[in-house]
């Protein structure tokens, strides 16, 4: 497999053709989609699967691919993209992560989201770095403390305001560290 970069269990890749089917199914899951509006279905997947390889392409990131390396087995994305909705830090490059059930638990998320950091600011050369999710998202916002990210207020998410358990978002952000350069 062709990595763009890895951490100790993972690799991060541009997405493929056969990634349709097992990231619409994790798309598909209510329980992982449980903070967002609804499941998705597979002509859905296929239109972000498309958007994130025209941003790999632009800006040299995206919600990665992520497998695991003793395996080679997809188990869903991490990454960063952009986010243009109306909030008081947007436009942003955001870092965010999806991963299916059996996957949880187990440090990926913290993991990945690290190496995602390191590469954007190591590599990328990015100056800062959001991360949103709804107040109730309690394991997320765990994984953002946890990867050095700093709480940086709230808002009321423009694209769930009719969907009042899921509006209220906290939003966390991430600097590069500073540099003698």
């Amino acid at each position: 497999m062709e990595y763009l970069f890895t951490s100790e269990r993972l690799g991060f890749r541009a997405w493929k053709p056969q990634d349709l089917l097992p990231m619409t199914a994790l798309n598909m899951d209510e329980k992982v989609m449980e903070f967002f509006p609804s499941t998705v279905g597979e002509a859905h997947t296929q239109g972000f699967l498309n958007r994130m390889k025209i941003q790999l392409k632009e800006f040299g990131y995206c919600y990665f691919a992520v497998d695991r390396l003793d395996s080679q087995t997809f188990i869903g994305f991490i990454g960063m993209s952009n986010q243009a909705y109306e909030a008081y830090f947007t436009p942003c490059v955001d870092i965010g992560w999806r991963l299916a059930q059996k996957h949880w638990g187990k440090g990926f998320a913290t993991e990945g989201a690290k190496a995602c950091l390191k590469y954007a600011f190591e590599t990328l050369k990015l100056k800062k770095i959001y991360s949103v999710a709804t107040k109730r998202n309690v394991n997320s916002i765990k994984v953002m403390q946890k990867i050095g990210m700093q709480y940086d207020g709230e808002f009321a998410h423009p694209k769930m305001l009719d969907l009042p358990t899921l509006k209220d978002c906290s939003v966390y952000r991430i600097d590069a560290p500073m540099t003698n350069d």
